[in-house]
């Protein structure tokens, strides 16, 4: 609606009521957007605005957030001309101008289970209170997910006594009821069928697992073969507005280049999670909306700003620590086969009131407090979660370790592949007369050091016919004279493989389409082991995932000229 003296003479729409929407965080402003549309269908009844405090030291992006969204957006110093019924925020923190309107705070996280800087002093506060004053002058409404949070507010605020409403919580609804749809999610986000997403989650804070961790993600894909093994970030809000996407972006430059699906700051975080195999995490909210949602955890930090006595605090007790500095991958390995769906269910019963219903409940809430009869339409349920888009760029760099095992006749050929790009910070395989290591890169990959340092090349999208590609593999050797192998795959099937001696060599697989990065690492180990490359079936084992037959015959040499 327009803001401003005489506002109501531009007005279309004519409410009863006026809601106010205080945007302060993006973590609290996308909490208002992703509820407030269930709860306000079709009702002309109601008038949404959307107020702006710029005085968080999170506040970066919240208006783009807003003006993303299609929101009339007024300016904090003009709600006084604005004279809400009601004004609903996901902040704690928000300066309430004088009135006597009702304050409805949501909140923006699991509860009250972190201790924050708070802003109006140099000391700490627990994240999600509204400070006493609002308290005592009768305004202030704080929605609660559980009667445990009430009980926690009564012993550390004793002025919030009578002014918390249970409503469960819309976020964890969401969750629940969108795992139907867990495929579709792990679809859009490129992750196969036969791979494990690894979601690693990390809150804000010196403590945070970014915090205390910063290197645990390259570390994660290192030794996470990329065949077997996608991993994926979910970043606290606040990380992304106070240190910027570009700062975070270079700060995991590495793990970006090697495929991390690091999700955008709002809404795709939630399928995302949705889709994990296994969450690695730390005491925020996220790591316990997975856990509580029967997600395999690893715990990998947990700060003492976390609040003793919280269902997060009752996580740590439970939940397995990630020995950062151990296996990685026997680990992961080991939570998923020995998880149950219902490890953490104590948890989220003392995290997560009223499953289901959450929506409907802060409805009847709201409409109480605007002091308007509920809509006669039926109550709103949670929706199933929009399909993400892809964040992760492909990877165009790998170390390859081939193991061959078997007899000539009928040899094995075991391939892991790592993103060159975090093999810093793996481990190193010593090479042996049947285990092979050797650097691939993509036909994009951008550093010229790594494509000058490779043995095997491959072209990434598959050649139209096979001329093209045996000419492509001419070019391709004859460019880099480093290298002893290229492939690129064929449209319609197979993949060709050209030597530094000239032979090439025809890899047809019998099951589904490989990445040609896969028959030339077979190509290679064989060439490495003196093996025959003529009318030879072999056994590709793609790490500990499956296994695939694949045949090799050479064809006519390339041609020159």
């Amino acid at each position: 609606m327009p803001v401003g003296p005489d506002a109501h003479r531009w007005s279309t729409f004519h409410g009863e009521r006026t809601l106010v929407v205080a945007a302060r965080t993006v973590t609290s402003t996308v909490r208002a957007l992703e509820t407030l549309p269930s709860l306000l269908r079709d009702d002309a009844r109601v008038t949404v605005v959307f107020a702006y405090d710029r005085t968080s030291a999170f506040n970066d992006g919240v208006l783009d957030l807003l003006h993303a969204a299609g929101c009339r957006v007024a300016p904090w110093e003009q709600l006084g001309h604005i004279d809400p019924d009601l004004i609903l925020s996901a902040s704690e923190n928000i300066d309430v101008p004088e009135g006597d309107c009702p304050v409805l705070v949501l909140p923006h996280g699991v509860g009250f289970q972190k201790f924050v800087p708070d802003s109006r002093s140099p000391h700490e506060r627990l994240s999600g209170v509204v400070p006493d004053s609002l308290l005592e002058s009768g305004r202030a409404w704080l929605a609660v997910s559980h009667p445990a949070q009430e009980e926690q507010l009564l012993a550390t605020h004793p002025k919030s006594a009578g002014r918390t409403l249970l409503v469960g919580d819309p976020c964890f609804d969401e969750l629940v009821g969108s795992r139907s749809r867990r495929g579709a999610y792990r679809e859009a986000l490129g992750v196969a069928e036969h791979q494990r997403l690894v979601m690693v989650s990390s809150t804000w804070g010196r403590t945070s697992l970014l915090g205390s961790l910063p290197d645990l993600l390259p570390r994660l894909i290192a030794q996470l073969p990329c065949d077997e093994y996608q991993v994926g970030a979910i970043v606290h809000p606040n990380v992304w507005s106070a240190h910027g996407a570009w700062q975070i972006r270079t700060l995991q430059a590495a793990a970006l280049d090697a495929g991390l699906l690091l999700m955008p700051a709002v809404h795709a975080w939630r399928p995302a999670l949705v889709a994990a195999d296994v969450v690695v995490g730390d005491h925020g909210s996220v790591t316990l909306y997975g856990a509580a949602a029967g997600t395999p955890l690893l715990l990998a930090a947990f700060g003492s700003d976390a609040v003793p006595g919280t269902a997060a605090h009752k996580l740590a007790a439970v939940a397995p620590r990630l020995d950062t500095r151990g296996d990685l991958r026997r680990q992961v390995e080991d939570v998923i086969r020995g998880h149950t769906p219902q490890r953490y269910a104590a948890v989220a019963a003392q995290a997560f009131a009223e499953p289901g219903h959450a929506l409907a409940r802060l409805r009847t809430a709201l409409y109480r407090l605007l002091n308007l009869p509920e809509p006669s339409s039926p109550p709103p349920a949670p929706l199933v979660l929009p399909v993400p888009d892809p964040p992760a760029t492909p990877v165009t760099s790998w170390q390859v370790t081939t193991d061959v095992t078997g007899d000539s006749v009928a040899p094995t050929v075991t391939v892991h592949r790592f993103p060159a790009t975090v093999t810093s910070y793996g481990k190193t395989c010593p090479e042996s007369a049947a285990l092979f290591t050797h650097l691939a890169c993509a036909d994009d990959e951008r550093d010229r050091r790594l494509t000058e340092s490779a043995s095997v090349l491959v072209r990434r999208r598959p050649a139209s016919a096979a001329l093209t590609a045996l000419r492509w593999i001419e070019d391709a050797l004859v460019q880099s004279p480093g290298s002893l192998v290229a492939a690129s795959a064929v449209r319609g099937g197979g993949c060709l493989v050209g030597l530094r001696d000239g032979r090439v060599v025809e890899a047809a697989a019998t099951g589904p389409v490989l990445d040609p990065g896969l028959p030339a690492a077979v190509v290679y180990a064989c060439l490495r082991a003196g093996l025959a490359l003529d009318d030879t079936q072999v056994t590709l084992r793609i790490g500990d995932l499956r296994d695939e037959d694949v045949v090799l015959r050479l064809r006519p040499a390339l041609p020159t000229g």
